[in-house]
């Protein structure tokens, strides 16, 4: 584990060198994957890692793991609470789209959600812009395998060190670097809402993911489900699409 830690960081470095930026930012959420990637941009820019923690209706709990992990990284960091800009913002939407009379009620949960996500890798590049950084993601391979982020939200970011380590791999990395055992040991979930937790989501658990991954067996219904997630997220782990070149008849 020491030498996969090692791997990062000296990439993460690489990386920000051959940018010509300053240092690393990331989104602290509390949960396993930031409180990782928080350790890996500390250790690799001392000096020039920032976290940034963005409630939007957290739970206190979630909260407080957040400064539980910037303490325990002793990593540099802001909070700022994008409840009210989300509410405002949320509404406005909704209300737009109600006048069109074209409001689909069964969305909005889902709306909200991605919204939340944008507003935070909105945040995060603002900040990022005020000091030369580039933006850390925190997706490891099972979420990037299957999709499991938003588009241009938690997937908008300019690096990702954990998108080769499966779930299990991440909490081996947590505990190497000291993480608290709150954070290690909480179920996986982007605290969106009230009893809301990733693998109810996803149809599938993250353990099933990693065998799969890992190519070992796995029930034939987990890996048809994990099978299409992927291809049903292709577009998300790809560029915009883009026309070819005119052609010179036109």
């Amino acid at each position: 584990m020491e030498k996969k830690v090692n791997f990062l960081v000296e990439w993460l470095q690489k990386q920000v060198k051959a940018a010509n930026m300053n240092g690393l930012i990331v989104g602290v959420s509390g949960g396993i994957d930031s409180a990782v990637a928080a350790n890996l941009i500390k250790l690799a820019f001392p000096d020039h890692s920032l976290g940034v923690i963005m409630p939007i209706k957290n739970s206190a709990s979630d909260i407080e793991d957040a400064i539980k992990v910037v303490q325990q990284a002793n990593l540099d960091h802001l909070i700022v609470d994008l409840t009210d800009i989300h509410e405002r913002l949320l509404r406005q939407i909704n209300v737009n789209l109600e006048e069109k009379n074209e409001l689909r009620k069964e969305k909005i949960k889902l709306g909200d959600a991605n919204l939340r996500a944008r507003l935070r890798m909105s945040t995060l590049y603002a900040i990022a812009n005020n000091y030369g950084y580039l933006v850390c993601g925190t997706d490891n391979k099972a979420e990037w395998y299957t999709g499991y982020f938003t588009k241009y939200g938690d997937g908008g970011v300019d690096l990702n060190p954990l998108v080769h380590l499966s779930k299990s791999e991440v909490r081996e990395m947590a505990r190497y670097l000291k993480v608290p055992e709150s954070v290690i040991a909480k179920k996986p979930s982007g605290g969106l809402w009230e009893g809301q937790f990733d693998e109810d989501e996803l149809g599938v658990s993250y353990d099933a993911i990693d065998r799969f991954l890992a190519g070992e067996k796995v029930k034939e219904e987990e890996r048809n489900r994990i099978v299409r997630l992927h291809q049903q997220t292709e577009h998300k782990r790809n560029l915009p699409l883009m026309p070819p070149p005119f052609p010179d008849s036109l």
